[in-house]
């Protein structure tokens, strides 16, 4: 049996909930690796819809979940997470909810800073959350974050916080907004430390176990491939790599715990906030895909971009990330439309391109070149085997893997979990 990653090939909101909870009911351990309550998963279990940020899938179906290093998490966020799912019924303690006691924390500060800077970029946004994940990890790595075997020492807590403002509040006056107290910081840190340090552990040890027991580890990804920081749209992305790579660093596993691969894909494009979008279609069928495919933010509600299919992006994403297989999403909401395009290659002054160029001018100018598929008047919603799909919508779904060179795994034709077509299990490596 093989550990599964499983990770967005597109710009996320792929549909990654489902499919992780699909998994979990078959894994042992789920973790997170990266990213932070910018990311949303939203369940659907027995009409029951649960919608998560910061907590593993797998924490719904009483599976052990980890929160990893790689994560930067805002504690008061996650304790009210904590409780919204505790209400829905769920049973969470420091037996089935385990966060590595090195993962940095979000403060205030960081969101009041994230925000600051969006607002000083104006027509330049990068279009973040406004929730402080960007700025978190840039303190991580700058080595001035609070970590949270930090709220154990109060002397370690009252340096980690001096330090941490000296810098920021220099940065906030620059920007003419107002400054942090660092004495309201530190107290509202001893406060929280109660209620979550319990959850703390050296969680690298807890997945060492897993694994030479021979425990199923399913690592959950957040965002997508085109939100990598290296190899995203950058600088339009988010502060965290997003691919499957993460998963051992992101973990404390080592890098050969990481088997299979598992690329979500939608049936077509969509991504939240600014920077570039090749196949974006402004217009009655971009439309179309978003009221049909409910596209908006699990966090933020902000309505989505959406487009055609780009293989291009896909097929980089597969290459780049290492994917062995993909989970194709929402085939269902491309039921009715007479005509599909899919984006097989770029034009852009004159040159033509089979990848996606890093170059921020190029990006925002490259226009995509289609290739045109038959849709299909049936639907396929709710679909559970091949037999139960239209020979167009199968067409479609084989060209596809044919254009990004990696086979489909799993197909998905609704938001129920049950509606998922099996081709191949991830965990049978």
């Amino acid at each position: 049996m093989s550990n599964v990653a499983v990770v967005g090939s597109q710009w996320g909101d792929e549909g990654k909930g489902k499919i992780v909870d699909w998994l979990s009911e078959r894994a042992d351990v789920i973790v997170r690796f990266q990213g932070g309550h910018n990311a949303g998963h939203t369940l659907v279990i027995d009409g029951k819809v649960y919608k998560l940020s910061l907590l593993p899938s797998g924490v719904v179906r009483g599976k052990l979940s980890i929160i990893g290093n790689g994560v930067v998490v805002d504690p008061w966020a996650l304790l009210d997470e904590i409780e919204t799912v505790r209400d829905q019924g769920v049973d969470i303690s420091p037996d089935t909810l385990k966060i590595a006691e090195n993962v940095p924390l979000i403060l205030p500060l960081h969101g009041s800073l994230d925000r600051a800077r969006e607002d000083a970029r104006g027509n330049e946004k990068i279009g973040t959350t406004g929730r402080g994940i960007g700025p978190a990890y840039e303190d991580k790595v700058a080595r001035r974050a609070v970590r949270l075997c930090d709220l154990t020492d109060p002397d370690t807590l009252a340096e980690r916080v001096d330090n941490l403002l000296s810098h920021h509040n220099a940065l906030l006056r620059g920007l003419g907004a107002e400054e942090i107290d660092p004495g309201e910081s530190l107290e509202a840190l001893r406060g929280i430390g109660d209620a979550l340090l319990p959850y703390a552990a050296p969680v690298w040890r807890d997945l060492a176990a897993a694994h030479r027991a021979g425990r199923k580890v399913l690592f959950e990804g957040a965002q997508g491939f085109m939100l990598d920081v290296d190899h995203g749209t950058y600088p339009f992305v988010t502060s965290s790599n997003t691919l499957a790579g993460q998963a051992a660093a992101g973990s404390g596993m080592g890098v050969g715990a990481v088997g299979y691969v598992l690329g979500i894909t939608k049936a077509y494009t969509t991504r939240v906030g600014s920077g570039p979008f090749p196949t974006e279609q402004q217009n009655d069928i971009g439309n179309l895909l978003g009221e049909r495919g409910h596209e908006f933010g699990t966090v933020t509600g902000r309505q989505r971009r959406c487009g055609w299919f780009d293989a291009v992006l896909v097929s980089q994403s597969a290459t780049i990330g290492g994917i062995h297989g993909i989970a194709l999403t929402k085939l269902d909401v491309l039921d009715g439309i007479p005509e599909l395009q899919v984006c097989i290659g770029y034009h852009h002054d004159g040159t033509a391109y089979d990848y996606f160029p890093a170059g921020r001018n190029i990006q925002a100018g490259i226009e995509p070149v289609y290739e045109t598929l038959e849709g299909w008047e049936e639907s396929t919603q709710g679909a559970r085997s091949w037999a139960d799909l239209p020979a167009a919508a199968v067409k479609y779904v084989r060209r596809i893997e044919e254009l990004i060179g990696v086979p489909v795994a799993l197909l998905s034709t609704s938001p129920e979990r049950e509606d998922t077509i099996l081709v191949r299990d991830p965990f049978a490596g």
